[in-house]
């Protein structure tokens, strides 16, 4: 085994990604790469009952979105494939094998209702050393009858014969050393003759050997299922390459107590899932972050931040600079508010850095949408100067629409304010200024139509509302003079006649 990091992100394929499993695929690429390691995708789909189709394409989708770049896996290929566990099934029956054959396993052919009655019989029953030996497994029957139970179909499982009252040390570079008595675990099922499909346990076990991963980086909720893993390379003889286990902590909801669920997202309106899914039984979406009008650099840094500390102030982190200062033992223990509003306000930061034409790029498919056809440049000078309002593209329209269209209605509260029964007037005589001006850039039209107004002592903030109005319609958007020089003097001028006409 190379002293190579190799770390592994593997889903199963029963919905969407969790936002939480956005988070977890994140720190694996993170460290993968700050150490020069290679990062993985395996598919975990041994639960065939639980299947869904589709959301494998979905996981492979949503982290290339996000830049999530992988060495190997499943979609790509690599030298330790397969990397769908449902492709591994004779792999995982050898290893089944060699446990039964070293007596670290054994045959259950305990029933469904075998074992719901005994529950009933027996307050918090577990499947363990105290009560193996009470059920109908290859422990307690002839092994002549066992060969005859299998031989005729009869459905089974494989345990682990977990041995009592052995202390566990589980080393996790985030927690410190966690010690469980292995009392409390049961004779967990390793495989199910049912479907010839090893469990979870087994296969990520086996996986995790044979593709040589040096750390396992998951969710704090797999923390109880680390002792059992530990005892399972034990068993295997494999001590020398058990990899290094790191427990992230829980994303949690919002407000009040708990672990971030869907539910939190349908209340509160914000996304838990990085794409758009719809179920393919119930036809039900659910919103991603997106199509939400995300960018997928400010989604990785909010995500990143959420468990995870520099250990300085920085906020604004690209992802090579997320790589260079990322540690482990920079992670929290315990659990990350989800704060959705701060969501915003990263994609917001990220918005402002983008290029005016990247923005620009994404804002067209929104005009087009309208039957706009502007120029590239139009748009491009748009943008610079509405962007900073906005948090999202989507957003854009409505700081803008202005510059695109004249208004066909005049906001009746603003004009209430802002229209004086002098306004018609002064904005005839203010035509006749922006008329004789030759240079119609924003700065000349500022100093030549304030000129104007102190000369014939009007009141400016009178004229400039009444001026904002006939052009918008309303009372908004950027500097005055910034509009007008965008859409021209032809069409301010056309604007100001209109407004005089249709403004009571």
């Amino acid at each position: 085994m190379s002293n190579k990091v190799r770390v592994r992100f593997a889903p199963s394929p029963t919905g969407p990604l969790h936002i939480g499993g956005v988070r977890t695929a994140l720190y694996n690429y993170l460290f993968a790469k700050k150490h020069g390691g290679d990062f993985i995708l395996r598919i975990e789909d041994t639960d065939s009952q639980r299947f869904v189709p589709g959301a494998e394409e979905y996981i492979v989708e949503a982290l290339e979105w996000l830049g999530l770049q992988f060495d190997e896996g499943v979609h790509i290929g690599g030298n330790y494939g397969p990397y769908r566990q449902s492709d591994r099934k004779e792999i995982y029956k050898k290893y089944v094998d060699i446990l039964l054959n070293k007596e670290k396993a054994y045959i259950a052919f305990d029933t469904p209702q075998e074992l719901e009655e005994k529950r009933n019989q027996t307050a918090n029953f577990q499947y363990d050393a105290s009560t193996r030996m009470q059920m109908r497994n290859s422990l307690t029957l002839p092994q002549a009858e066992v060969d005859e139970l299998i031989a005729n179909g009869e459905k089974y499982v494989v345990r682990f014969k977990i041995e009592p009252n052995e202390d566990v040390v589980v080393d996790d570079v985030i927690r410190g050393e966690v010690t469980i008595n292995s009392s409390v675990l049961d004779d967990k099922v390793l495989y199910k003759s049912a479907d010839n499909l090893p469990t979870y346990h087994l296969a990520n076990i086996v996986d995790d050997h044979l593709m040589e991963v040096t750390h396992v980086i998951r969710g704090e909720e797999w923390l109880p299922s680390a002792p059992l893993h530990v005892l399972l390379y034990r068993a295997f003889g494999w001590e020398e390459t058990m990899p290094r286990f790191a427990h992230l902590p829980l994303l949690l909801k919002p407000e009040g107590n708990g672990k971030l669920s869907k539910r939190d997202g349908d209340r509160l309106g914000f996304p838990v899932f990085p794409l758009e899914w719809k179920d393919p039984k119930t036809g039900d979406i659910s919103s991603g972050y997106r199509e939400s009008g995300y960018l997928p650099e400010a989604v990785v840094n909010f995500l990143a931040l959420l468990g995870w500390n520099p250990g300085n102030d920085q906020e604004i982190m690209q992802m090579e600079d997320l790589v260079a200062l990322f540690s482990l033992e920079k992670c929290s223990k315990s659990g990350a508010k989800f704060d959705y509003e701060k969501g915003k306000w990263f994609n917001h930061q990220y918005v402002q850095l983008k290029p005016n034409n990247d923005i620009a790029a994404m804002f067209m498919p929104y005009l087009e949408a309208k039957g706009l056809h502007p120029t590239t440049e139009y748009v491009e000078n748009v943008v610079s100067l509405v962007k900073e309002r906005v948090s999202f593209v989507k957003e854009l329209w409505d700081q803008s629409f202005f510059f695109f269209q004249a208004p066909a209605t005049y906001d009746e509260k603003t004009a209430k304010k802002r229209w004086k029964e002098d306004s018609p007037a002064q904005l005839t005589e203010l035509i006749d200024v922006l008329t004789a001006i030759d240079d119609f850039s924003a700065p000349n039209q500022e100093q030549i139509v304030k000129a104007w107004i102190e000369d014939k002592g009007y009141h400016l903030g009178n004229i400039m509302n009444a001026f904002r109005l006939a052009v918008v319609g309303e009372s908004k958007g950027p500097h005055m003079f910034d509009i007008t020089a965008t859409i021209g003097r032809e069409e301010t001028i056309s604007r100001l006649g209109k407004a005089i006409k249709e403004i009571k």
